[in-house]
C-alpha cells in the first residue's frame, strides 16, 4: 500500500463545479442505528462507544440500544426537516444492516431526493478482516441497500480504519464510482477511473462524544461555518469541497438541531455554492478530471 503525501502540491485543479459555484458542499448523514455491535443482535460484544463510555461485557445492553434508537425515533426526523427547509440534497451514508432494521426511514430519504451510499454491513473497523469475509460484506451491503431502496449504490465508506484490500474489492465487485475512505484533501482524486472523496472527522458532529471538543450547539455551527467560510474563500481560485458529517441521534437532540439549522442558513446566504449528494460530486469529478491525481 503506497502513500502519496504530495497530493496537487502546486497543481491545484481548477474550480469546476456546476453553475460556476465555488465550494461544493457535501452533507453526509450517518445511518448506524441498528448495525452498531451488540450481543442481542447475535454479535460478539456490545457497542462501548456513544455519549457515555461504557461496555457491558457477556449480555444484552438495552441502555446502549436505547441511546441507539433515539436516531430513527426522533433525530431523523429533524435532520431531513432542517434539509428540507433549504432543499439541500445529502447522502445518507447506511450500513446494510441499519437499512435491514429501518427500511422506511432510507426508503423515505430516497423518496425526498437524497442518495443511499453503503457504510459497512455493521459499523465496525475493517483493519485486519480477512480479504474473503470483506469481499462478502461489500457485496452483502450493496444487495441490501438496492434491494430496499430499489437503487444500487454507488458509493461506500467504512466506519474509519479501511484494509489494504478495500478499494480494489470495491472495483472488483462493480457498480462503485467512488469511496470516502481517505481523509486527505480537502477536493476529490482519481485512483484510475474511481473517485476517491475525502470525507472529514473535524466538521462533524461526532466531536459531540466526550473529548470531542464540542459542548454547545454554538461549538459545531461557529466550527463548520469557519471551515466553510475558508474554503469558500480557496475557491475563488481552486476546486474545493466540504463534509458536513451528521448522525441522527447526535446532532438530531433538540439542544443541537439548531446549530444545523444555523450553518445551511449561512450556506444558503451564498449564492455561488453547489450542495450535492456525493455520488453527483464524484460524477462531477470523474467527468473533468479523468486523468488527475
Amino acid at each position: 500500500m503506497s502513500r502519496d503525501l504530495r497530493g496537487y502540491w502546486q497543481a491545484e485543479p481548477a474550480p469546476c463545479w456546476p453553475n460556476k459555484a465555488r465550494l461544493a458542499v457535501s452533507f453526509v448523514v450517518n445511518i448506524e442505528e441498528g448495525a452498531e455491535l451488540s450481543i442481542t443482535a447475535g454479535d460478539e460484544r456490545n457497542e462501548s462507544r456513544y455519549e457515555a463510555v461504557e461496555e457491558v461485557k457477556n449480555a444484552p445492553d438495552p441502555c446502549m440500544e436505547s441511546h441507539f434508537g433515539y436516531g430513527p425515533r426522533r433525530g431523523y426526523q429533524r435532520i431531513i426537516s432542517a434539509l428540507a427547509a433549504h432543499n439541500a440534497k445529502a447522502t445518507f451514508s447506511t450500513c446494510g444492516r441499519a437499512a435491514d432494521a429501518t427500511p422506511w426511514l432510507i426508503q423515505d430519504a430516497i423518496a425526498q431526493g437524497h442518495e443511499v451510499s453503503c457504510h459497512g454491513w455493521r459499523w465496525e473497523t475493517h483493519a485486519g478482516m480477512d480479504i474473503e469475509e470483506e469481499r462478502a460484506i461489500i457485496a452483502r451491503t450493496h444487495a441490501t441497500i438496492t434491494q430496499i431502496t430499489g437503487i444500487p449504490p454507488v458509493g461506500w465508506h467504512t466506519r474509519s480504519a479501511t484494509t489494504v484490500h478495500t478499494r480494489a474489492l470495491l472495483k472488483a465487485h462493480g457498480g462503485f464510482t467512488y469511496d470516502s475512505n481517505a481523509y486527505d484533501d480537502d477536493i476529490p482524486y482519481m485512483d484510475d477511473d474511481f473517485v476517491v472523496l475525502p470525507y472529514a472527522f473535524d466538521t462533524n458532529d461526532m466531536r459531540f462524544s466526550p473529548g470531542g471538543g464540542f459542548v454547545q450547539a454554538n461549538d459545531f455551527a461557529d466550527y463548520v461555518i469557519a471551515g466553510f467560510d475558508r474554503l469558500y474563500a480557496e475557491g475563488a481560485s481552486a476546486a474545493r469541497m466540504i463534509s458536513i458529517g451528521l448522525h441522527p441521534r447526535i446532532i438530531g437532540r433538540p439542544a443541537r438541531i439548531g446549530a444545523l439549522k444555523t450553518v445551511l442558513a449561512h450556506i444558503a446566504s451564498h449564492d455561488d455554492v453547489w450542495i450535492a449528494p456525493r455520488r453527483d460530486i464524484a460524477a462531477q469529478w470523474a467527468q473533468n478530471h479523468e486523468t488527475s491525481k
